[in-house]
């Protein structure tokens, strides 16, 4: 090793004379062994030696060459200094030898420029023992922890530094700093973490990078801790900022709803940015409505605001008093100013002091040049509401002013900075598009709900045949409403049709789709076709509507394409249900005693597929059955399969209710979530049988002199009712049923009168041959038949069948019957 490279570590200089005795030491003696001059001058050298010196390193003491070699060295405390020996001849004027300089160096000590470096270094740099007291500490951690390093040395860490046992910030879920030193001690593992505090005697809290080891000694056992750290807290405020972002990214607009997203903004920057934001928004927006034109306002003028969202770090729970909560912004203030002029304003309550040390770490953000014109504004009156700033940001999105948002900082130093600024911008823009969104799906939303409402059945129509109790229920407000429907039609012969369906999609297109469906389907009720067949044409029609709606260029399927639906027919006379399903769920049926009536049949392919066969089913029910006809959506569950929810279906529909309408009241709260996904319709009946004394029937001979025998049957079964009123138009009608199916039907012909709301007469034959309405002329002898028919009576048709089809006409009959 050169002596260049430790020209700076502790010398010792001694003089030997001719003899081997010590004649002169150096201060360096003293720093390096201990001992004094008074101590070692006229003593051999040699009592400075461990064991005998090198061969030829301080033989002679004489002339001679100079000599260097590794010397373990006797200090005055009994301890051994490892130095680096060399010995130079000492001669005189004449030549003559005097002795020999010898220079002792410890071996292994850093250089004094080493120490100096880590004295010097920009980095806090600190020792302490197991027991976590200060052995050292540098220049720079002295200044971080606001102490010399004679005021710490001896004193444990806790004492000397409190505030380090805990975390400034909690919910981070930040370990105390004091903590890490003692796990490294205890353990001898060494870690590396990000601390945040506020150093004593500063209002501003520093990131700090730090690293934590332990010291060991050659028997590897930990004698002491050491630790090094750097300020890095521009980086890690900036940081901070992306995180805050990334947040906002996922944790601002998950919900299509204008309240909810607002609150969503509100919440995000609390604590870590802000200690309370405040949403305002205009009514409209809340609505649904196009806002009013931001170019439109001033700043003198007053503008009336709905507060939305309200969120504070000294309070529990969001506040959002509603849309009839006015907030009122008065002429000139910040917010107007902000709302007309477009631009975003920073408050603060004092001068923020030199330096840049700031809330988001120091920086740039203290020179004016980062600062947008005409920001900062200082003023000392928000300090009277208990606000150290504020930053007023207007909620704009697409060219529309939504509103104002306002971030607030409570009883903390931190002034705001140019980057809080653009962070506060960067939040708001990001909350103002999910608003708009959620207030254009909410207009949307509304439209199709008022559309579908308007096309589902406004009120259950009159009949006898089952006693009736519906609900629908649109998807939650986070989604778009569905195609889902139901209705009750009326058929001939006392009988009813209920009918359910769904079409795939959400939207205006699939209610506009619903009510499509639904108008065939009544189209096609009036009809009379059994319920298989009538599936199969409005199979076909759907199947029309998509290939009228599908472009030149490309296939694309229209809302109806993948509908499903339940077509369901009820005769009170026969007490038999007739059903077929196009892909939608068979109806759940309990019987009187309360047991589940199996339903053998299988659904058919849903509408719009087309080529693929639809199968009908028939049951008698006993009196009083209950039927349940529904939607998927009232199935809808994560944590069931759908054999498990038909069970909880049919387990709510055994509860004892006073009406179907507290029944359905009971299966919805039973069967729905509060935050549904999908729209429900649910429709019960319970079926009623016609008392037989009700129904009169009569076998027709195919010969016209059968006709006054059927005349007067028919007159007087209505006598026998009571009816004598409608015995006339009876007469007439059933004279000339009976007649065109004797001329013109096939045998057998069959009579039968109906009391219901309605009086009915039917007349079947076998004969597939409808006969049409038209109009006689003059000098015909017939062809007025069946204009009389339509003439005197409520209503009139043809049902086909089996094995034919049935005549029928339906009377009015006065009052309660």
């Amino acid at each position: 090793m050169k002596m260049a490279d430790r020209q700076d570590a502790p010398t010792a200089a001694v003089v030997v004379d001719l003899d081997g005795m010590v004649s002169g030491w150096s201060r360096g003696g003293r720093l390096l062994l201990g001992w004094t001059a008074e101590d070692t001058v006229g003593r051999p050298v040699t009592d400075l030696l461990v064991d005998s010196p090198p061969p030829g390193l301080l033989d002679g003491y004489g002339a001679g060459p100079d000599t260097t070699g590794f010397v373990p060295l006797r200090h005055r405390d009994g301890s051994t200094v490892d130095a680096v020996v060399t010995a130079h001849a000492l001669l005189g004027p004449d030549g003559r030898a005097l002795g020999r300089v010898v220079t002792m160096q410890r071996w292994g000590r850093r250089p004094v420029i080493a120490d100096q470096a880590f004295e010097q270094s920009p980095f806090a740099l600190g020792v302490y023992d197991p027991e976590l007291r200060f052995l050292w500490i540098n220049a720079s951690s002295g200044r971080v922890i606001a102490h010399s390093e004679e005021q710490v040395l001896g004193k444990k860490y806790r004492e000397v530094l409190p505030e380090f046992d805990r975390t400034l910030f909690p919910e981070r879920n930040d370990r105390p700093y004091t903590d890490a030193l003692a796990e490294v001690a205890r353990t001898g593992e060494a870690t590396r973490l990000i601390t945040v505090f506020r150093p004593l005697g500063s209002n501003y809290a520093n990131a700090w990078a730090t690293s934590i080891w332990p010291v060991r000694d050659a028997e590897g056992r930990v004698r002491a801790v050491a630790n090094w750290g750097f300020d890095m807290s521009a980086e890690y405020w900036a940081r901070q900022r992306l995180l805050l972002l990334n947040q906002a990214s996922g944790g601002i607009g998950r919900t299509l709803d204008v309240i909810g997203t607002a609150q969503e903004l509100a919440r995000t920057p609390v604590p870590g940015f802000v200690d309370l934001v405040s949403v305002d928004l205009f009514e409209e927006v809340l609505r649904g409505e196009e806002p009013p034109s931001g170019s439109a306002l001033t700043p003198g003028q007053t503008i009336e605001l709905s507060r939305a969202a309200r969120h504070s770090a000294k309070e529990d729970a969001d506040r959002a008093p509603g849309p009839t909560t006015l907030v009122t912004h008065a002429p000139g203030s910040v917010a107007a100013r902000c709302m007309a002029t477009g631009r975003s304003t920073v408050e603060l309550a004092v001068e923020p002091g030199e330096g840049g040390e700031w809330a988001f770490g120091p920086g740039l953000a203290a020179d004016p040049a980062h600062w947008p014109p005409g920001n900062p504004v200082i003023d000392e009156s928000i300090a009277a509401d208990g606000l150290t700033g504020r930053i007023t940001v207007p909620l704009r999105a697409r060219g529309a002013l939504l509103g104002v948002v306002a971030f607030s900082r409570l009883d903390r130093p931190e002034a705001f900075t140019a980057d809080d600024l653009i962070l506060a911008e960067e939040l708001t823009a990001k909350a103002a598009v999910a608003i708009d969104n959620a207030r254009r799906y909410s207009r949307e939303r509304t439209t199709a709900l008022t559309l579908q409402r308007s096309l589902l059945p406004q009120g259950l129509p009159s009949q006898e045949a089952v006693e009736v109790a519906s609900r629908y229920l649109p998807g939650g407000t986070g989604t778009e409403v569905g195609g889902d429907w139901f209705d009750v039609i009326p058929l001939s012969g006392a009988r009813v049709a209920l009918v359910v369906g769904d079409v795939v999609g959400h939207g205006l297109h699939a209610s506009a789709s619903m009510g499509r469906l639904r108008t065939a389907v009544r189209t096609l009720a009036d009809v009379d076709l059994p319920p298989d067949e009538l599936l199969t044409h409005l199979d076909d029609l759907v199947l029309h509507l998509a290939s009228d709606l599908r472009p030149d260029s490309h296939f694309q399927p229209t809302g109806e394409s993948g509908a499903t639906c339940l077509y369901t027919v009820y005769d009170p006379v026969s007490r038999r249900l007739t059903l077929a399903s196009a892909g939608h769920p068979l109806p759940l049926i309990i019987s009187p005693d309360g047991t589940r009536t199996p339903v053998a049949a299988h659904p058919g392919p849903p509408l719009g597929i087309g080529g693929l066969p639809f199968e009908a089913a028939e049951l008698e029910l006993p009196e009083g059955s209950l039927l349940a006809l529904y939607t998927d959506g009232l199935l809808e569950s994560r944590e069931r399969d759908v054999d498990q929810r038909i069970t909880e279906l049919q387990r709510a529909l055994n509860h004892s209710a006073a009406s179907l309408e507290a029944l359905c009241d009971t299966v919805i709260d039973a069967m729905l979530p509060e935050r549904r996904t999908d729209d429900a319709a649910l429709l019960l009946a319970r079926t009623h049988a016609l008392a037989r004394r009700h129904v009169a029937d009569w076998d027709v001979e195919p010969d016209t002199e059968q006709v006054p025998r059927a005349r007067k049957f028919a007159v007087d079964q209505v006598d026998a009712w009571g009816l004598e009123e409608a015995a006339f138009v009876t007469e007439l009608v059933v004279s000339e049923l009976v007649t065109n199916a004797i001329r013109y039907g096939e045998p057998p012909i069959r009579l039968r009168l109906i009391r219901d709301t309605s009086l009915i007469c039917e007349v079947s034959d076998a004969s597939n041959t409808a006969p049409h309405l038209r109009r006689a002329r003059a000098f015909d002898e017939g062809g007025r038949g069946l204009l009389l028919v339509a003439q005197l009576t409520q209503g009139w048709g043809t049902r086909h069948t089996t094995d034919g089809k049935t005549i029928w006409c339906a009377q009015s009959l006065p009052g309660p019957h």
